[in-house]
């Protein structure tokens, strides 16, 4: 991780990872947290989208490199070029769909395999707005996974790309202040289980074939 103090603050570079299954709404995620914006239309990322994300936290210069993976099995091999040196890893699924969050189970074999333990991992359930009557995964079973799979080390969110009224804002607020916590020896942040940043820069989607 990229940190640094001078005499204009803090300076913090982070490289943050989408990981989960193709349709689970990833990019439409990214997008709501980055262009305030969503569409229906959105198509399928192919290989890996790249965006930034320029903030201050906590008296803290931020910029987040957001990695928007491909969720489809072809581009599953390719996966690892795009998360390597990642700092962060948000795992999304549907909560409208059980094998999205069966699916999730590979990503995270896959990390803890492959990354370091201090990776800072973020469990997110999307279409929050479909929960009334398409649900099938309960919230609870979700907590219930981040702890005996994570050992609690992880923090677990659902939102709605659609319809977001600012939990997509919490959740990356939150990343971005435990990121910080762990870069500068801070105190970190509470715990997220389901019961203010300033930003600064914009930037269209990039398409990459490496990272």
């Amino acid at each position: 991780m990229y940190a640094h103090q001078n005499n204009v603050g803090e300076r913090l570079e982070a490289k943050v990872v989408i990981l989960g299954s193709t349709g689970v709404g990833k990019t439409s995620v990214v997008v709501r947290y980055v262009q305030k914006s969503f569409s229906q239309s959105s198509t399928s990322t192919i290989g890996a989208s790249f965006m930034t994300k320029k903030l201050t936290v906590d008296d803290c210069q931020v910029r987040l490199q957001i990695w928007d993976t491909a969720g489809q099995e072809r581009f599953r091999a390719m996966a690892p070029m795009y998360y390597r040196g990642a700092h962060a890893a948000i795992l999304v699924y549907d909560i409208t769909s059980e094998e999205s969050f069966t699916d999730m189970n590979a990503w995270v074999e896959e990390l803890k395999k492959n990354m370091d333990d201090d990776l800072v991992i973020f469990i997110v359930g999307n279409k929050l707005d479909l929960a009334a009557d398409q649900r099938e995964v309960p919230i609870e079973k979700t907590e219930d996974y981040a702890m005996r799979v994570l050992d609690g080390n992880c923090d677990v969110y659902e939102v709605s790309a659609k319809e977001d009224d600012g939990e997509i804002e919490d959740l990356f607020l939150h990343l971005t202040q435990t990121l910080v916590s762990r870069a500068f020896g801070r105190e970190p942040p509470p715990r997220r289980l389901q019961s203010i940043c300033v930003m600064e820069e914009e930037q269209p989607f990039s398409r990459s074939s490496c990272c």
